[in-house]
């Protein structure tokens, strides 16, 4: 009987260790870090080359400007991510599993909708916390390096690790799409900055 009970408790043991030590499998990481790459990529390319008047155009007094727009998504790409870092402080939980009810492209159609406008919360509003247009997207491209090297070597369990947005629970992996899905919502938004009747030709 001791022994039997010995036995069932390493084997309790190994599960709670496999758990633990879950990781990302190689089509989510795939998906993860080209999603990534794409938005950045995007996001480079739309801002390429536009003069100051340009990045400082506003089509009406309250909208943002293509300068604001990149400082808000540098502001999100570290304050986001840092959502993940707080879900790696708790131990995953497999229990909570399924309360996540969207799946990966339900987030990302989610965020990356311009159908539905909300207002930022404050601390995500842009105030020049980085001097200039210029350290913005310099801030932008440093984090989201960093943030792709995450993805691409983490070998923390972020499908067991969650996080309630308002919209409901989402687990870690998400939250990286869901980060990478804001910045391409913002690039559409730069992109009818431009598309404005009023936009500097130069």
């Amino acid at each position: 009987m001791k022994r039997l009970l010995l036995s069932l408790m390493g084997v309790a043991l190994i599960g709670s260790l496999a758990i633990a030590q879950a990781t990302l499998t190689d089509e989510e990481r795939s998906k993860a870090m080209e999603h990534l790459k794409t938005t950045n990529a995007e996001l480079l390319k739309t801002v390429k080359g536009l003069s100051e008047a340009q990045l400082n155009y506003k089509p009406t007094e309250d909208a943002w400007s293509i300068a604001n727009c990149v400082e808000h998504i540098a502001i999100s790409e570290n304050n986001i991510f840092g959502i993940v870092q707080m879900t790696l402080q708790n131990d995953p939980d497999p229990s909570l599993r399924s309360e996540v009810k969207m799946s990966d492209d339900q987030v990302i159609g989610l965020i990356q909708s311009r159908e539905q406008k909300i207002k930022t919360r404050p601390e995500f509003e842009p105030t020049g916390k980085f001097g200039d247009y210029k350290g913005s997207l310099s801030e932008f491209k440093n984090k989201r390096k960093e943030n792709m090297k995450f993805v691409k070597s983490s070998q923390d369990d972020l499908r067991n690790r969650y996080f309630d947005f308002p919209f409901g629970k989402v687990d870690a992996y998400q939250v990286v799409l869901f980060m990478s899905g804001h910045t391409k919502r913002h690039t559409d938004q730069i992109k009818e900055v431009m598309a404005d009747a009023g936009f500097p030709g130069s």
